[in-house]
Order: C-alpha cells, then sequence, then structure tokens
C-alpha cells in the first residue's frame, strides 16, 4: 500500500469514506490554501471567507461520508464548485439586503419580536429551552460539548476551535455533526418541543 501522503485525491477520497480520517486531513491540507483564497478573492472579507471555507468542507465531508462524491479525477474542481455556490449564495443574500426598500424594513423592524421587548411568557419559553438544552448537551460525549459550547456560546470559528484544542478542522466539524445528530435523536426520541 502507498505511503497515505504521496496517495492520489481519489485514493485519499475512498480511504476517507471507508473510515480514515487522517486521509480528510491530507486532502484539507493540500487543497485549503487555493480554495481558501479563491473564496476571499469573491466575497474579499476574511469573515465571510471564513464561514464560507468552513461549510465548503463541512459540505465536501457529508457528501463523501453519504457516498455521494462521484470522482471525476478533478477533486479540486468539485471543492471549487462547492465553495462557488455557497459563496454565489452569500453575494444573493447580501444583495437582497442592500435592496431592501424603505417600506419592507420599517414593516420588518416593526413587526419582528427581536426588537421589541420580551413578555414574562416569552422569557419563560426561552429559559426553560435554554434549560432543556442544557441538559440534553450534558449527555453528549465531553468532547462534542466542548465543541457545541466553543462554537455556540463562545462564537469561534471552526479553525479557532481546532488550534485551541489541538486537533484537525475536520476533527473540529465531524465532532459538531455528531452533536447535531445526537441532539436530534435525543428531541426526536424523547419527543421534547422548544417552542420560542
Amino acid at each position: 500500500m502507498n505511503n497515505i501522503n504521496t496517495m492520489t485525491d481519489h485514493e485519499l477520497v475512498t480511504l476517507y469514506e471507508n473510515g480514515n480520517d487522517n486521509a480528510f486531513d491530507i486532502l484539507l491540507a493540500r487543497h485549503q490554501e487555493y480554495v481558501y483564497s479563491y473564496i476571499l478573492f469573491l466575497v474579499r472579507k476574511r469573515e465571510d471567507a471564513d464561514d464560507i471555507f468552513q461549510e465548503t468542507f463541512t459540505r465536501a465531508i457529508t457528501a463523501i461520508r453519504e457516498h455521494r462524491y462521484q470522482n471525476t479525477g478533478k477533486f479540486n474542481a468539485w471543492l471549487i464548485r462547492i465553495a462557488h455556490n455557497l459563496a454565489i449564495d452569500h453575494a444573493r443574500s447580501c444583495t437582497a439586503d442592500l435592496y431592501a426598500s424603505r417600506d419592507a424594513f420599517s414593516s420588518k423592524v416593526l413587526n419582528n419580536l427581536k426588537y421589541s421587548e420580551k413578555c414574562q411568557e416569552s422569557q419563560i419559553i426561552e429559559q426553560q429551552n435554554l434549560s432543556t438544552l442544557k441538559q440534553m448537551l450534558s449527555y453528549l460525549p465531553e468532547n462534542q460539548q466542548e465543541i457545541v459550547f466553543l462554537r455556540f456560546y463562545e462564537d469561534l470559528s471552526f479553525r479557532e476551535i481546532a488550534e485551541q484544542k489541538g486537533i484537525s478542522i475536520n476533527t473540529a466539524l465531524g465532532r459538531m455533526r455528531y452533536a447535531l445528530i445526537n441532539l436530534r435523536k435525543m428531541i426526536q426520541s424523547h419527543q421534547i418541543s422548544l417552542v420560542g
């Protein structure tokens, strides 16, 4: 068997599909600079580029694990296509925000609950939801709890989480994915209703 570092992208994808996380780490290291540069060129803002970069690799991981990646011999081109589509979606959402009419904006502001004071009932429901979510998080494995906490409570990017925890971005993304899957299962199995 070849040294994993000298394998082709296709060989690494196949290895990753079969559960070897190191294979994806190599793919990420091999392509991250080019993909990130491309995204940054399109969106111009580092914060937006970071988010799109993370989403690109999250989608790639999901597609590979679900056996939806089709080998065309151009893994890099496939990643760029995912990134490009995400950048276009991002640009569309920004453009839509820029062209909101004054009437539409006024209506949205006046009728939006997040700009109004919360009534007592809403505060109680929100506290119950947070309490329920906190209890569910305590049932997750510790490594998944840490990722959820750092991402949603500390607002760190997956790159920052990976650096802080001394793990790969792929590992951080994987732990988040499994945490969300586990939370969904808990919600369904216990028929929990989070209302807001």
